[in-house]
């Protein structure tokens, strides 16, 4: 096992040299102590204590840069109080709570009070789930009270009591069984898609849900949308159709709805019109430009302008 006791000022330092680099802030307080069991070359379990406040971000130019280092972080967090977004959801963290996120998107983490968490960190490849499905999982809260988030919560605190005693093989053999019970509990994260009578109106809505929650996924397209539901693309327009839409239609208004908002926020301000545009899926500038005028009647910045200025008047 390795310990490594740290201040708010080495943060940053040591998020970088043992995990992935980040933007990280904390008070002058703050004060920071983590353990380390080495299970396998691409295996990590890690104890974390947190005393005072602090916030790390992932930004989207780091994340570009991980395709050669695309790891997972898994958290069990055991005390403390705080957030963590990714892929424009939000996981409010309490004690019990479990979450994934990975590093290949952006990545943002405030702890409001100390904090006390187990984290497993290792390669993508080692989780037998789909990459959609993993990246669907990211930034959702896991039940504490649900029985598979309990046998991995008490597993992996068991393990990094244990692991010192263990053989190199066995250490192995134990990580990789973290990440099996891992992938059980995952499998929790999102409902299982309905099959019973009646189950059109259910599914139609777990489809508008994903829709929504990934808005910012430019390669979202209809046939995504089906395979991840296991329907086919003729069964989703039908489906689409209860309300009088297409899925393409309702992607669409939904992305423009999502960037209308943001334009009439002042703390988006300063963002890019490009960076609105990726914000809500449009890869390419143009395009959007052209779309937000045919749902609104005006461009993104004659919105913009309009909303922030008549947020201004007293």
């Amino acid at each position: 096992m390795q310990i490594l006791e740290y201040s708010g000022e080495e943060l940053e330092d040591v998020a970088d040299g043992f995990f992935m680099p980040v933007i990280a802030r904390a008070r002058p307080d703050y004060r920071g102590r983590v353990a380390f069991q080495e299970l396998d070359e691409a295996l990590t379990l890690t104890q974390w204590r947190h005393q005072g406040q602090m916030s790390v971000v992932r930004t989207d130019r780091m994340a570009a840069k991980s395709s050669a280092d695309d790891l997972m972080l898994f958290c069990v967090y055991m005390a403390g109080q705080g957030r963590i977004r990714q892929h424009d959801r939000v996981v409010e963290l309490a004690p019990g709570t479990g979450v994934l996120n990975e590093t290949r998107s952006r990545y943002e983490r405030v702890m409001s009070t100390g904090a006390r968490c187990l984290s497993l960190h290792f390669s993508r490849e080692l989780l037998p789930l789909r990459t959609a499905e993993i990246t669907d999982c990211c930034a959702r809260s896991m039940d504490p009270a649900s029985p598979a988030m309990q046998v991995l919560s008490s597993y992996l605190s068991r393990l990094f009591e244990v692991a010192d005693g263990l053989t190199v093989p066995q250490r192995r053999d134990a990580g990789r069984a973290a990440i099996d019970l891992l992938a059980m509990a995952l499998r929790d994260v999102t409902p299982p898609v309905p099959g019973g009578p009646g189950s059109a109106g259910v599914l139609l809505e777990m489809m508008r849900t994903h829709v929504r929650e990934h808005l910012v996924d430019p390669e979202l397209r209809v046939e995504e949308l089906a395979r991840r539901h296991h329907v086919s693309v003729r069964q989703a327009y039908t489906l689409f159709e209860r309300i009088g839409t297409t899925p393409g239609a309702y992607l669409r208004e939904q992305r423009l709805l999502a960037a209308r908002t943001m334009l009439s926020d002042q703390r988006h301000a300063w963002r890019r019109m490009s960076d609105i545009a990726a914000a809500v899926g449009f890869l390419d500038l143009s395009t959007f430009e052209r779309a937000f005028r045919r749902q609104y009647g005006t461009t993104p910045a004659g919105w913009r302008r309009e909303h922030l200025r008549s947020e201004l008047l007293p």
